[in-house]
């Protein structure tokens, strides 16, 4: 059996696209700008607008490149005084904030004796408003984990449980090579350098993500014809003759 054509992949997955009495005369650039819309980021936004626009966006992408310089060192002056020392997270930072309640009670106190001014703490306190948007975010996506979950669970989408079981294996598989801790920094690390990265060879990336997405369907194609449409059929013909 031949390979399908890049035709017939196109035909299956795009069929918005106008048919041609010559599969050859679709254009190729057409082509490829309908299997973009598919791939890693929507190709009508940028990836600062799909990032959030916002100041996140900014210092991922590096706008800011003193802040975001700033974390990197951060980062990995936390990780190697982690791992060199024997701190903990919660010791660190339990003596990081008695420290600080030291240094402020003592300040208040001889700023009483010295009539001097106290120290400048804002008062701090969570607005009702933003305490139910903060609830209300959390709220719809437990409940939106919760439909997809029960959706998987009785079987209703395949391809969703498809996505989760790759998605928990890869972190399993990650999980058996490193600590948590390790994998936070490499995810700050991988979040300050992938997208700005991306931005910088985004059509080279898109052009190989085009070519690899096409390529996966063909193969989709031949399995569903080899494989998947001759067990169907035989389970039909042993179903009729039982």
């Amino acid at each position: 059996m031949s390979s399908p054509s890049l035709c017939t992949v196109t035909t299956r997955f795009h069929p918005s696209l106008p048919q041609h009495s010559n599969c050859n005369t679709i254009p190729s650039e057409r082509i490829l700008m309908s299997s973009s819309d598919r791939l890693l980021f929507n190709r009508q936004t940028s990836v600062h607008q799909i990032l959030g626009g916002g100041l996140f966006a900014d210092v991922v992408l590096w706008r800011h490149k003193n802040v975001t310089m700033w974390i990197l060192i951060v980062t990995l002056s936390s990780w190697m005084m982690f791992e060199r020392s024997n701190y903990t997270f919660l010791s660190y930072l339990s003596n990081v904030l008695l420290l600080l309640l030291v240094i402020l009670f003592l300040w208040s106190k001889s700023a009483q004796i010295l009539n001097r001014p106290t120290p400048p703490i804002p008062h701090l306190q969570l607005s009702e408003e933003t305490t139910n948007e903060a609830a209300t975010l959390i709220r719809e996506q437990i409940n939106r984990v919760l439909s997809v979950s029960h959706d998987i669970a009785l079987g209703k989408d395949s391809k969703m449980f498809a996505k989760v079981a790759a998605f928990l294996f890869l972190i399993s598989i990650i999980g058996s090579l490193t600590d948590f801790r390790t994998l936070c920094y490499t995810s700050v690390f991988v979040v300050l350098m992938v997208p700005v990265a991306y931005e910088r060879y985004e059509e080279n990336v898109d052009s190989i993500l085009v070519k690899g997405n096409m390529k996966l369907k063909e193969l989709y194609i031949r399995f569903d014809e080899e494989c998947i449409k001759k067990v169907s059929k035989w389970i039909l013909e042993k179903n009729k003759l039982s």
